[in-house]
């Protein structure tokens, strides 16, 4: 398995208001003490956007870029995506897996529109250019509080162009889709993946309308791998039996006090997920 690590594990987000922001230093000497060597690069800010200076940085903790999350609108017809894309990817190493989200324009995920029929043919004709027009590998990641979210969504992409998908099993999850049964039919368009275990309960809970999905991070709807309620093993197992080759990138979101965790704060929980990966691994 190619596990990687991510600074949201950390509680470090996009998001304004989302919590307390850990340093890089903090983070990446973490990442480097768990022996990890690769990390998605975090929210903007988070690391220097100068890639020589960013590589530099990394490097002195043995750690190199896998992949960048970048929100970026792709459902209104006013709005070119590629500039703003071409952009961000002046920083992104070649093998930095470019994972897309179809933001909604404004900041969180706990509301969202609906697309009607000219956004969806507006997204999915910018997915199927995106595609066409960048050298970088690139996903699209289903996400709870993006324009691709439900079972229904995820499907029309699908069937609707031919962009890989970042399997994100917490955010396919609370969003109705089974992890498994999509890896099941669709294990040939997954090039990249988020592992999280989740509390389905919980999960239930925000699809329902209850908690958003803000609140329900801070209740602790994500676990450590092997804790919650996803089959990570199995399904570890099944892309492996299919022939998937990417990386692994573990991740527990959560929100931090306004003040540095004390003791080993999120390091623990991520210590536990790759011990469970390890064992994984080592099975027959």
């Amino acid at each position: 398995m190619r596990i990687a690590a991510a600074p949201i594990s950390w509680g470090v987000c996009e998001v304004p208001g989302w919590g307390h922001q850990l340093d890089p230093e903090r983070v990446l000497g973490e990442m480097a003490e768990l022996g990890l060597t690769a990390t998605e690069l975090g929210p903007d800010g988070f690391l220097p956007p100068d890639p020589a200076r960013r590589a530099a940085l990394l490097g002195r903790y043995g750690l190199r870029a896998v992949g960048g999350f970048v929100p970026v609108v792709l459902h209104d017809p006013a709005h070119d995506p590629l500039p703003g894309l071409r952009d961000a990817l002046t920083s992104f190493d070649e093998e930095t897996v470019v994972v897309l989200a179809a933001a909604t324009g404004v900041d969180g995920y706990d509301a969202r529109p609906l697309l009607d029929a000219q956004g969806w043919r507006t997204l999915l004709g910018n997915l199927a250019e995106i595609r066409r027009r960048t050298a970088h590998l690139t996903v699209l990641h289903p996400h709870v509080g993006t324009m691709v979210e439900t079972g229904d969504e995820v499907n029309r992409v699908l069937d609707g162009c031919d962009i890989p998908l970042c399997l994100d099993t917490g955010h396919l999850l609370i969003g109705g889709t089974d992890p498994a049964e999509l890896v099941s039919r669709a294990a040939g368009r997954i090039a990249h993946v988020h592992l999280k275990d989740v509390d389905a309960t919980l999960a239930e809970r925000v699809r329902a309308g209850g908690p958003t999905y803000t609140e329900a991070v801070r209740a602790g709807v994500y676990r450590p791998l092997g804790i919650g309620d996803v089959d990570v093993a199995g399904l570890v197992t099944a892309l492996d039996a299919a022939g998937y080759s990417g990386w692994y990138v573990m991740e527990q979101d959560v929100v931090l006090d306004s003040e540095p965790p004390a003791g080993e704060g999120p390091l623990g929980d991520v210590r536990a997920s790759l011990a469970f990966l390890e064992s994984i691994g080592s099975l027959p």
